[in-house]
């Protein structure tokens, strides 16, 4: 007897070529989580604000803050979709080149401009920066199989973290320890970047990607030149549909309509995009309220940097902390949420209202280090039930909505178009939107404890017995008791009886 195809293979030893592929793909690996860790390493970029408003650039606070500033956020709308789009069509790698490409030109840039509108054109550079960070995040699922994606996810998100507190240690070392100037920081971190765009060209890249460069489907029924000379006339029209049902966007769109019904999947999307929206704002106009707080021309007394690398160090802790956390998510999600948002309130109402800037500093790393904790738990809550691509699109769609809604809250309160508030009256502002976000979501998780105490209490209960009723319910419970121990031989007998049953129905 011919063995079959696969028991051939189980019994063929393991290849030699396999080893060099698990080589292969490790050193793949670690070649990107390395230009990673180096695309990180921007030490100028915690100091940009007190550079363009200190002596160097001499821009004004009411510039940086109307000006300049939102333009970042409009930008930032108009380039995402096309970038998430060519970074899976073009296949990751040049997005990556283009990415590093954006960053030296912020950086040239910063260092050569003079006007406001060369700093808006910096901010549309940085915005692309922003946009291709998808490609590093999605390119490493393309070198390994679905099992290793866990750990992949992580290697990689620990390299870029590492990158990110790495940068901010040094730059705050060499400001404070090295009194090194903002302007030779930047050239410094010019130099970093250059290096980096070295290492992007070097990239493998891959041959597969999520939505457009996917395997080819396998043809089932009739082949199509059979087709064809069955019905000539619909050949095209068969064609543009067959391609339209089949687009993976176009399936995954219906796919998601159907997966809305999911309460967790409504209550983390509309968390993801109003709290984020919030937060980058914040992240956005912290540094100019930090210059508010604490203006000064000695550039060793600014601690930016120092603050920016304890917010990434708490934020990484929290971030690991919430997957050991055990909760009843469907009940106690929203509380959760509320008692989390409440504490962002606080925080930003004390940067607010703060004027010392070492409390301004610990409210930032703490408010950072309350977003990371909830991030994993939504990504969790809303990637569970979903496909790889299916999570990649949701993640998509909610950035998008999100960016959407910070581009309106940035052209009502902080353009100069729109109410062009000072930085100190727009952290007002965000204190306000924290705490209806928090009557929202303490309102839902009330609701939701009722609706559970109201469905306990419509269960049905035993009635309640009187005791002369207990009493004769005790006493029949003892008769029949009494009655059964005079036929002891009666439930062998039955049991004999139904054991036999099944063996002559057999």
């Amino acid at each position: 007897m011919v063995p079959s195809s696969q028991e051939a293979e189980k019994q063929m030893p393991a290849e030699p070529g396999q080893d060099l592929e698990l080589k292969s793909w490790r050193c793949l690996v670690f070649y990107l989580c390395f230009y990673g860790f180096m695309a990180q390493l921007r030490p100028g970029e915690s100091f940009i604000t007190p550079y363009l408003l200190g002596p160097d650039k001499n821009f004004t606070r009411e510039q940086v803050t109307n000006e300049i500033t939102p333009v970042l956020s409009y930008c930032y709308l108009v380039v995402l979709v096309p970038v998430f789009l060519l970074t899976d069509y073009l296949r990751y790698k040049p997005v990556l080149v283009l990415q590093s490409l954006s960053y030296i030109s912020v950086w040239l840039l910063l260092l050569l401009g003079r006007s406001v509108p060369h700093m808006q054109l910096m901010e549309l550079f940085y915005s692309i920066t922003m946009a291709a960070r998808i490609a590093y995040s999605s390119y490493i699922f393309s070198l390994v199989r679905p099992a290793r994606y866990q750990r992949m996810a992580s290697y990689s998100r620990a390299a870029t973290l590492l990158g990110v507190f790495t940068s901010s240690v040094l730059g705050q070392l060499l400001v404070t320890v090295g009194r090194v100037s903002f302007s030779t920081l930047n050239y410094i971190s010019l130099g970093l970047l250059a290096f980096s765009l070295v290492l992007a060209l070097f990239l493998k890249r891959p041959r597969r990607s999520l939505f457009f460069n996917r395997d080819a489907p396998v043809c089932r029924g009739a082949a199509p030149s059979e087709l064809d000379r069955m019905n000539p006339d619909a050949k095209l029209g068969r064609a543009l549909l067959e391609a339209w049902r089949d687009w993976t966007l176009v399936r995954m769109l219906r796919e998601l309509g159907d997966n809305l019904r999911s309460p967790q999947l409504r209550l983390w999307s509309l968390w993801w995009v109003f709290n984020s929206a919030a937060y980058y704002l914040i992240v956005y106009y912290v540094h100019i309220l930090w210059n508010v707080v604490h203006p000064t021309t000695d550039s060793t007394s600014v601690y930016n940097g120092g603050a920016d690398a304890a917010s990434t160090l708490l934020g990484a802790i929290t971030s690991f902390s919430a997957g050991f956390v055990k909760v009843h998510w469907a009940l106690w999600a929203k509380l959760v949420i509320a008692g989390v948002t409440a504490a962002q309130a606080a925080l930003v109402f004390l940067m607010y209202s703060t004027n010392n800037i070492w409390l301004c500093y610990v409210a930032f790393v703490l408010f950072r280090g309350a977003y990371q904790f909830l991030v994993p738990i939504a990504t969790f809550q809303i990637a569970s039930s979903l496909s790889k691509e299916l999570c990649a699109l949701v993640f998509g769609v909610n950035t998008f909505l999100a960016t959407v809604l910070k581009t309106i809250i940035t052209l009502i309160v902080s353009d100069k178009r729109g109410l062009g508030l000072p930085v100190h009256s727009q952290f007002l502002v965000y204190f306000a939107y924290f705490l209806v976000l928090f009557g929202v979501y303490f309102l839902g998780a009330v609701l939701v404890v009722l609706q559970r105490f109201r469905a306990s209490r419509r269960a049905p209960q035993p009635p309640e017995l009187s005791p002369a009723k207990e009493k004769a319910m005790q006493m029949l419970s003892e008769q029949e008791g009494g009655l059964s121990s005079l036929q002891p031989e009666a439930l062998p007998l039955a049991s004999q009886e139904q054991n036999q049953q099944p063996e002559a129905k057999a």
